[in-house]
């Protein structure tokens, strides 16, 4: 296996900082985020910045093909591999799809993620059941192999809690007779915590040739002190350091292990429990101490 991290989650860095510091510390790769960053809002700090808001790591979608040479210009300086691309170009943007699979194929990066339908905004702004969504993303996404397939790179779908595929089963019915050589599955451990969970081992077997990328993050439930109506707890969820949330890391490496899968697994650690450089060392140390040398 190698170690990659996605720049969603080190929001305090430029690109530059980013890839020398991952490099430093001995990370395999990076994964880069692309999408139209919301600007910081000064409700968070530093200065507004946050994951979702006012990244530095972010690269701007917008104009993104004039910066292929730069991206590339800063991994390489770095000696840092590409795990894949971060894309948020939704299945049914067929021009934001083909944009994500050039810039992906003129960097090597060989995988982006092509981001799926969140279910219910969808039903609320079309009317359509899930059936309908599913069956309209289906076409999206043989579109999108095929260009895929055309410019030698993988369209990947993740499994993502309030998505049309949160589970490994639902995605498999999405990409299920499309060729894996040009469409897979991000597996997400943290993102099944909230949905979607199936036993591991299972889902990968489920999964097979799809398999294509792990996303490791963690995440756990907490009591809100709120009650419904009808006097029943309100819960919600958090993220988690990889330690101490509800996965196990090491449960989900050795399950891993047991397919034989020895690609990616990009870290996305959305806690805030220690400062970033602290955070990206940590994690990584921790990622080395579970898995074998060899392995």
């Amino acid at each position: 296996m190698k170690f990659s991290v996605f720049t969603a989650s080190t929001p305090d860095w430029t690109p530059s900082q980013a890839a020398s510091t991952l490099a430093e510390q001995g990370w395999d790769g990076v994964e880069w985020r692309i999408v139209d960053d919301r600007p910081a809002d000064g409700t968070v700090v530093p200065a507004g910045r946050s994951f979702w808001a006012g990244n530095a790591s972010t690269w701007q979608f917008t104009g993104i093909q004039d910066q292929v040479g730069e991206i590339a210009r800063i991994t390489d300086a770095a000696g840092l591999e590409y795990s894949g691309i971060g894309g948020y170009q939704q299945a049914s943007d067929h021009e934001g799809v083909e944009t994500m699979l050039r810039v992906t194929s003129e960097l090597g990066a060989r995988q982006v993620r092509v981001s799926m339908p969140v279910y219910r905004q969808e039903k609320e702004r079309t009317g359509e059941t899930y059936g309908q969504i599913f069956d309209r993303t289906r076409a999206d996404l043989e579109w999108a192999v095929t260009r895929a397939t055309e410019l030698g790179v993988k369209a990947l779908v993740e499994l993502h809690h309030m998505t049309i595929t949160p589970s490994a089963s639902a995605a498999l019915r999405l990409v299920d007779g499309l060729d894996p050589e040009h469409v897979g599955v991000i597996h997400d451990l943290g993102n099944l915590v909230i949905e979607g969970y199936e036993d591991h081992l299972a889902a990968f077997e489920l999964l097979g040739p799809y398999l294509a990328h792990a996303h490791v993050k963690n995440a756990r439930w907490v009591d809100t002190g709120d009650t419904r109506a009808d006097g029943s707890t309100i819960w919600q969820h958090e993220w988690a350091p990889l330690r101490t949330g509800q996965a196990s890391v090491s449960e989900y490496l050795d399950a891993l292990r047991q397919v034989g899968y020895d690609g990616w697994v990009t870290i996305e650690d959305f806690s805030t429990d220690l400062p970033l450089e602290a955070r990206t060392a940590d994690n990584l140390a921790y990622l080395r101490s579970l898995v074998p040398v060899s392995a």
